[in-house]
């Protein structure tokens, strides 16, 4: 039962965006190279904030449990600051890259747009941060051991995997909101990111409460997914289109 728990989990969590990677990420070296130093400006960002909220919890009274989690809250907030400060680091950074890549270009024209960029480098951020959310969970899925044996909910490990799977498809939205927002000047995109991004981790501190953290989660999920399809330039047309190709078993065309 505990393998079954592990693999489910595991398929949940990290298959959606295995199939990302493998269909649209995987082919090129290039697009590896940007999700592997996304991944890394993530790791970076949670290590700083994991230092400090660290320091501040030394530094205070353990036996003060109200104190405790108002640091714990604090800790979860400055975490995901300084993890939008790194997105916005690695913007700066791919687009210093693109000059690069420009004037080395015969053409004169970069081999990766930066919307593509801000897609991979999502991805990134979000296969990351769902191994450090899950790999813990998955160790203990193996057992030994009964999930909710002391009355507990038995769907700790299912929704963990669930929540892990949305926040990896919502940074994968953000950092082509963020890029754009970036790109074009538009700052409100940005502070959505931000914003989105606060109440999506402020809203796991309703758990064990899983309808308080999954549901909105999830409603903000397809709200990013759709605004980040808008600015890739999808229409409802383009979207008819496709589900008619699919309804109808033709391969989709490119337009000339």
């Amino acid at each position: 039962m505990t393998l079954a728990v592990f693999f489910g989990c595991t398929f949940i969590a990290f298959g959606p965006a295995l199939g990302l990677f493998l269909f649209t990420i995987a082919h090129d070296p290039l697009r590896i190279i940007i999700l592997i130093a996304g991944a890394f400006f993530w790791l970076v960002s949670l290590l700083l904030s994991s230092l400090i909220w660290f320091i501040a919890v030394k530094a205070s009274d353990p036996q003060d449990e109200p104190l405790q989690k108002g640091l714990l809250i604090f800790g979860v907030m400055f975490s995901v600051l300084l993890q939008e400060a790194f997105r916005f680091l690695y913007y700066k950074l791919l687009r210093k890259a693109i000059e690069g890549l420009v004037a080395l270009s015969e053409d004169g024209c970069s081999p990766i747009s930066i919307q593509q960029m801000a897609y991979v480098a999502g991805v990134g951020f979000g296969l990351m941060s769902g191994a450090f959310s899950m790999i813990n969970l998955l160790a203990d899925a193996l057992g030994p051991g009964t999930v909710g044996i002391h009355g507990d909910s038995q769907l700790y490990f299912l929704t963990s995997a669930f929540m892990t799977m949305v926040l990896i498809f919502l940074h994968t939205f953000w950092g082509i909101l963020f890029f754009h927002g970036c790109e074009h000047r538009h700052w409100w995109e940005i502070m959505a990111v931000v914003v989105m991004h606060l109440a999506v981790s402020g809203s796991t501190f309703c758990n064990p409460l899983y309808v308080g953290s999954l549901v909105p989660s999830y409603l903000l999920m397809v709200t990013a997914a759709a605004w980040a399809y808008v600015l890739s330039g999808g229409s409802a047309q383009n979207l008819r289109r496709f589900l008619l190709c699919l309804r109808s078993g033709a391969s989709p065309q490119l337009g000339s």
